[in-house]
Formats: structure tokens, C-alpha cells, sequence
């Protein structure tokens, strides 16, 4: 089963509104992919959610539900790795090490840093649309 991990924005736009993130996130709900995310992303996340503005979108329940169920869903891994690789944004390199360290083969992202990489070290970086087109190709084979 692949694995994959979802930058933080994709987890955020999952939580605040429907649409191809949210879609995506429920893939990994009906087990099309193993969902890997780190201490580090969660506390990320935890920080975004935790932000004034962040409350017109969601309640706090609602965010802390959607955490819970984020824990729950994935499989945590420890970073150990300390790859520096988007100068431009160094808080970028968080995602693409608990994607090493986890052993993923995919970080989708809406980040234009990531996503012009390419790939790293065998891992592939693709927006949300395209992992959706992925996973629903790998489902006809």
C-alpha cells in the first residue's frame, strides 16, 4: 500500500472546507493509503488551528476532533533524518523528512516550493489532483 504524506496545508484545507483535500484525506479513511505524519507536522497543525483568524473557519471542537481523527488515522514517525533542502522556506523540510523517515512515496502538497521539486530522493512530489488521479488509476488495476 503506498504511503504518503500530506503537506500541512492539505491537512488544513481539509478541515475548513469540502472539496479535493478533504476527498483525498478520505481516501486514507477507506484505507487506499497509509497516512504518515510526524510529532513535528502535528504541532504545526496544532499551531495553525490555534491561530485568532483560523476560528472563523472552524470551532475549536471542530478543529479538535479533526486532530483526533488525524492521530488516530495515521501512522507516526519519529524524524531523525535532517535533510535541509527548501532554502526558501525552510519549515518545507519538516515534510520531506517525516517522508523519508516514513518510508513514503508521495508528499502532496499545494506548497509551489515542494511541488517544484519534483521528486527527493526517490519520493515524489504532487498536488492533490494528481494523487486523486493516481489512486483512482491504481484502483482499476
Amino acid at each position: 500500500m503506498l504511503r504518503v504524506v500530506l503537506d500541512t496545508n492539505v491537512l488544513i484545507s481539509a478541515l475548513i472546507r469540502k472539496g479535493k483535500p478533504r476527498k483525498l484525506l478520505r481516501r486514507a479513511y477507506e484505507k487506499r493509503f497509509i497516512l504518515i505524519l510526524s510529532r513535528e507536522m502535528m504541532k504545526e497543525f496544532l499551531e495553525v488551528c490555534g491561530r485568532d483568524y483560523f476560528h472563523e473557519f472552524v470551532s475549536d471542537d471542530e478543529a479538535a476532533r479533526f486532530s483526533r481523527m488525524l492521530v488516530n488515522l495515521s501512522q507516526f514517525v519519529a524524524i531523525k533524518s535532517k535533510f535541509k533542502v527548501i532554502s526558501e522556506d525552510p519549515s518545507d523540510d519538516i515534510i520531506i523528512n517525516t517522508a523519508i523517515d516514513g518510508g513514503a512515496e508521495y508528499i502532496v502538497s499545494g506548497d509551489e516550493h515542494l511541488l517544484a521539486l519534483g521528486e527527493f530522493r526517490g519520493i515524489r512530489m504532487v498536488s492533490v489532483s494528481k494523487m486523486l488521479k493516481l489512486l483512482e488509476k491504481g484502483s482499476q488495476t
